[in-house]
């Protein structure tokens, strides 16, 4: 099923609210004019008929009453053209009624109507409007009436006009709203067609902003910045499978080589048993590598979920110190701990927590030389912990301070497998100082030494 355009649903809607305004307007319109009209009508029919009175009033003040019908046949002849009245005494016999009020044989009413009322001629359609006068003992029924054949007319052509002329300005509106709406959107097409072009290999193409200051800006921006980082999560994701099958390449092939070299020809017990080990410990480091990969897989996919509760960072720390003491034994390495008299409570995942010290303290034993010394301390500052780890090791470049968080990244190329691990430790650290909603810094200088620094938000409810 072939859906509407946007420009065309857009016209449609556009004509549709305008038909809608525009018969409101004009109905609003032709019942406001009648209405008008017809005020305007009864006003003078009143004014017409409280001056007939005045006239019988003064006719019985002055005894004048035997030439009544006199006056108001002169009364109704000063007006152009004869007025229209007729004057009926309480029987019903006329007094008085003009030639056109005659003619019609407009009817004397029972009651008198308290308003103006319509009289449907077909010939002269009138404005009709009673009124009661008393003068002494006697009463009368005064009849005012109006042609309402030109205000009939005028109404029927406003009638015509609004008819004729909504439709025709209907159809150019919608035309027009059409046109407007499909050069409004000319922008969008364009976005379209450069939207559709961008693919896999070229995701470093842009749309072009239009510097409108409207939403086709702000929704050309909106793909850009989206398109930013599809390219830099594409770029990690390149990067980050060409690192991890050239780290896995390697052990493999370290495997492969040994087993075939054993293979080749026959050996003794301890040569196998060499061999074996060998592999043995290949297999141990790829299967470090293999757990820290998916790890960091599960991380980029959202579905390493972190069990917080309330944890003391301070008996973390030192459980950790207990192991890092023990890796600095093995390599001389002085090792102190300088850790709180009293527990130090954030929220978190305890596993976690302690994985991340034992990476920045195996980090820091790991590239600190024999007689170096490795501290671990914790601090407390503004409603903030913070764990520092600080080595004499042989430090990092100013240069490659800020990718050693990168994964598979080694500042030092001197720094072998055997020494320099798998490079996804310190990656591993930051998003785990990050999911607790801390950070995780780095001082170092060549020579000297480095310091990290971990620093978590203290739990509300701790002491």
């Amino acid at each position: 099923m072939k859906t509407i355009s946007m420009r065309l649903r857009l016209a449609f809607w556009y004509s549709t609210m305008l038909a809608l305004a525009l018969t409101l307007f004009g109905v609003s319109s032709y019942f406001a004019m009648r209405r008008s009209i017809r005020v305007t009508v009864d006003e003078e029919l009143q004014a017409r008929s409280e001056g007939v009175q005045h006239l019988i009033e003064r006719a019985f003040r002055v005894d004048y009453t035997e030439n009544l019908e006199d006056s108001l046949r002169e009364h109704s002849e000063l007006r152009t053209g004869g007025e229209l009245l007729q004057v009926s005494d309480s029987q019903g016999h006329f007094l008085f009624r003009s030639e056109q009020m005659s003619r019609l044989n407009v009817p004397r009413p029972d009651r008198p109507s308290a308003r103006a009322y319509s009289l449907p001629f077909k010939e002269d359609p009138l404005r009709v409007l009673d009124r009661v006068v008393t003068a002494g003992t006697h009463s009368y029924m005064v009849q005012v009436a109006t042609e309402m054949d030109d205000y009939a007319e005028a109404l029927y052509r406003i009638q015509v006009l609004l008819l004729v002329s909504i439709p025709v300005f209907l159809l150019c509106a919608a035309f027009g709203g059409y046109w407007m709406s499909r050069h409004a959107l000319d922008p969008v097409d364009q976005i379209i067609r450069t939207a559709k072009n961008i693919s896999v290999q070229n995701l470093s193409s842009r749309l072009e902003v239009p510097r409108t200051g409207d939403e086709l800006q702000r929704l050309s921006e909106t793909l850009n910045g989206m398109l930013e980082r599809l390219e830099t999560a594409f770029k990690k994701i390149t990067q980050f499978t060409a690192d991890a099958s050239h780290e896995l390449r390697t052990p493999v092939a370290v495997m492969r080589t040994r087993a075939e070299l054993s293979l080749r020809r026959a050996r003794s017990v301890e040569d196998y048993r060499d061999t074996v080990a060998q592999i043995h410990s290949e297999l141990e480091r790829t299967t470090e590598l293999i757990e820290k990969l998916m790890f960091l897989a599960r991380t980029d996919s959202g579905a390493e979920s972190i069990p917080f509760e309330r944890v003391d960072l301070s008996k973390i720390v030192h459980e950790v110190d207990m192991q890092g003491s023990a890796l600095a034994e093995n390599k001389q390495v002085a090792f102190r701990e300088n850790l709180p008299g009293h527990p130090v409570w954030v929220q978190g995942d305890e596993h976690l927590l302690r994985r991340l010290f034992l990476i920045l303290i195996d980090n820091a034993v790991k590239y600190t030389p024999a007689e170096g010394t490795v501290e671990v301390s914790i601090l407390q500052k503004n409603g903030t912990a913070i764990g520092q780890i600080r080595d004499t090791g042989i430090g990092v470049a100013a240069a490659d301070l800020p990718n050693i968080f990168e994964r598979f990244y080694r500042a030092d190329k001197a720094r072998s497998r055997e020494t320099g691990g798998t490079g996804l430790g310190l990656s591993i650290g930051k998003w785990i100082a990050e999911a607790h909603a801390g950070s995780i810094e780095v001082e170092s200088e060549p020579g000297q030494g480095s310091t990290f620094q971990v620093r978590l938000p203290i739990s509300k409810n701790g002491g």
